[in-house]
């Protein structure tokens, strides 16, 4: 059985899941010293998906567990918000005061008035998920979480009806991959595992869009750098080459699609010549594509999260999972179109995340808009009242959220409470009035999903952690018992009991998961491929999506309704103009792709992180450099109607021209005026569903003068 408590005496292999916020959730061995502590990680081979690979943010990990800058006692300001003034705590006195302030802002503002805020810090679904039972049972603020999956998760399950797709091992069994917007050798490692061994069993060609010549892009046979905001024009123009020159597989269409026809009819004015307009791509290479996975039917498409963070970023994701069914793909071991498997896992969740205390009455607040909800925005707010307490786990939205200086004014409000439970003294933290120290994923048992892939995963406490440091867990059951709800169900529960709860439908415990280590959830061939019918009531891909109309994974609550530009939601595929276009005041594009070394905010504490990626730096192409007067290694001014920051330019040509690249996310810190790139990004929300398009900004580029 696999060892699950921790023991000191002898040295032994350990088992368990990264935890941060990534589709691989790689299955993990770590060396335990006999002192209890751990060494090496490495990818476990025993897995089919993680295939013994992990990426060396994560073989590292000792150096972040170990770090001497990790939070170990609970604190509390004693200057002014952000002034970086403490005095250590106890972990009682720390809670009583963070329930006397959610009391207090109960009784002047009523419940809504609190506000739990959390992300993907960790995946575990215990560690997680556990602060929504508290929201619930207290009926303070929802939370609609819209910033990282919603505009793809739409825009696929609008065509497919389901979260769900081929076997995503089977790019090894592909003849082609199409790495469609995402950098997966510096954020899905395990995606390239599997497609160069397509390469080097099968002869498979490897297809690489995207806006720059990133690592992933530099292993491609057939590299297409396009215009961000562009990928619907060229899926547009493959399917327009694909009826023209017969790849289209009609009889496919007519037993599985809604309307090829109308299809059909639509993207005749959508051909080569008009998608190299807008993407800056030329005919040829667009030809060339077409022609290739035309002529391939075992052509996977790995559809990514990067090309969908635009305004129009829906309709992307709708536009190339239907270049799949135009070609009938899906038929085909190693063919279709695979974003993410979340609709495969059969959690039983409710008890967890206290689902049976919802009230619908109770307002959704979105979390890519919490500068505008702390900054008094009343359709940010729902019309009711103002926010004056939080408690944030898993998250630092003082660097990741979009509209960074509304986030910051915010959080210094004088009549704002805020608890940051972190590792490290993030930019969150720092803004807060009491900050907690918190474990790591080896100190404590969780329960893990695969996105990108189809596993089940359990990360058993491995090793002890500080005696100074809590779990969320702790957190959330303490605090229940402060505020009067411990006796609600869930509550109480160890994160071994919760994770038995969640796994009834696999008919195994706890014990039983430690023991085989992971659950492998992935359907039969005809079920994810979508043999048998599409995921919608009528089994039919929809060319012609109901934006408003259909369900989606994450739609907003009734209390939030449909956002964004809708109404000029296309009827087919289709290139739709909304994205934030560069005029003559702002005449670049800028995106924001995350750096290799570092995981959205996480990593960036590490010396060999930082050392690896220099400094913030801002790509812009030489065309652009000459023009503006910008040598490499210059200060550069950006800015747009949200503020401005100052950069060192990078001159490369690894952009295109217009298009301005700053890979992050550094602390803002790092930067030089103490301000992130996320001054710069907006938090306008996506049609239909709502998402944050951080990659779709406009701004204008100076040369800092002395």
């Amino acid at each position: 059985m696999n060892v699950a408590t921790p023991h000191l005496g002898k040295s032994r292999i350990g088992h368990s899941v990264c935890p941060h916020d990534c589709p691989s959730a790689c299955a993990l061995d770590i060396e335990i010293g006999a002192d209890g502590r751990i060494g090496k990680v490495r990818g476990s081979a025993d897995n089919s998906y993680t295939a013994g690979v992990v990426c060396a943010k994560v073989a590292r990990y000792a150096d972040r567990l170990y770090h001497p800058d990790r939070l170990l006692k609970p604190l509390r300001r004693t200057g002014e918000k952000g002034g970086g003034e403490w005095q250590d705590i106890s972990w009682e006195d720390a809670l009583d005061a963070i329930a006397e302030a959610f009391v207090k802002a109960e009784q002047a503002h009523g419940t809504e008035a609190v506000w739990p805020y959390y992300y993907a810090g960790t995946m575990g679904q215990v560690q997680r998920d556990s602060i929504d039972r508290l929201r619930h049972a207290k009926r303070y603020s929802g939370f609609f979480d819209s910033i990282c999956t919603n505009t793809a998760w739409t825009g696929y399950v609008m065509g497919t009806g389901s979260l769900t797709g081929p076997d995503p091992r089977e790019m090894a069994k592909a003849d082609c991959v199409v790495i469609w917007g995402t950098n997966a050798v510096a954020t899905q490692v395990n995606v390239m595992t599997h497609a160069i061994r397509a390469r080097k069993e099968r002869g498979a060609k490897l297809v690489v869009i995207d806006i720059y010549d990133n690592p992933t892009m530099k292993q491609a046979d057939m590299a297409l750098k396009l215009r961000p905001g562009t990928d619907a024009a060229l899926a547009c123009a493959v399917m327009h080459i694909a009826f023209r020159d017969g790849h289209a597989d009609r009889a496919y269409m007519e037993k599985f699609a809604d309307d090829p026809a109308g299809l059909e009819a639509h993207l005749s004015t959508r051909g080569p010549e008009w998608a190299a307009a807008i993407t800056g791509l030329s005919t040829d290479e667009i030809e060339a594509f077409a022609r290739l996975v035309g002529e391939t039917k075992r052509t996977f498409f790995r559809l990514g999260y990067g090309f969908t963070r635009s305004r129009n970023g829906s309709v992307a994701m709708h536009a190339a999972c239907s270049v799949a069914t135009v070609l009938g793909s899906w038929q085909h071991e190693g063919g279709g179109a695979f974003h993410n498997n979340g609709g495969i896992y059969r959690l039983d969740k409710r008890e967890l995340m206290g689902l049976d205390l919802v009230d619908p009455e109770i307002r959704a607040l979105d979390q890519s808009q919490i500068g505008r909800v702390l900054t008094g925005d009343p359709v940010a707010l729902r019309n009711r009242g103002p926010v004056t307490a939080m408690l944030i786990q898993n998250t630092n939205p003082a660097n990741i959220a979009p509209e960074q200086r509304l986030v910051k004014q915010g959080f210094l409000r004088d009549d704002l409470f805020v608890a940051v439970h972190e590792q490290f003294m993030t930019d969150t933290a720092r803004l807060a009035d009491i900050v907690l120290p918190a474990t790591m994923f080896v100190e404590h048992d969780d329960l893990y999903r695969g996105g990108g892939h189809q596993h089940i995963l359990l990360g058993p406490r491995l090793v002890e952690p500080p005696a100074t440091v809590r779990t969320n867990l702790f957190v959330i059951d303490e605090l229940a018992r402060r505020l009067g709800v411990s006796d609600m169900p869930g509550f109480g529960l160890s994160e071994r009991e919760h994770i038995t709860r969640m796994l009834p439908h696999y008919g195994i415990d706890y014990d039983g998961l430690a023991e085989a280590k992971w659950i492998d959830c992935q359907p039969d061939f005809e079920t994810a491929h979508y043999s048998k019918g599409f995921g919608h009531p009528d089994g039919r891909f929809r060319f012609r999506p109901g934006w408003t109309t259909t369900p989606a994974p994450n739609r907003p609550p009734a209390s939030i309704g449909v956002l964004g530009p809708h109404a000029a939601l296309p009827e087919f595929p289709d290139h739709v103009a909304v994205i934030e276009a560069a005029d003559a005041d702002h005449p670049f594009r800028l995106a924001t792709p995350p750096a290799r070394t570092y995981l959205n905010s996480s990593f960036t504490e590490m010396k060999w992180s930082r050392e690896r990626e220099g400094r913030p730096e801002v790509m812009i192409h030489p065309d652009d450099a000459a023009a503006g007067g910008v040598a490499d290694g210059d200060v550069v001014r950006l800015g747009n109607i949200r503020g401005e920051i100052r950069l060192h330019a990078r001159v490369t040509g690894e952009g295109r021209p217009g298009v301005l690249i700053a890979e992050g996310i550094w602390p803002n810190g790092a930067h030089l005026d103490g301000e992130g790139i996320n001054v710069l990004t907006g938090a306008d929300p996506v049609a239909p569903y709502g998402g944050a398009a951080v990659h779709d900004n406009r701004v204008w580029l100076r040369k800092e003068t002395a």
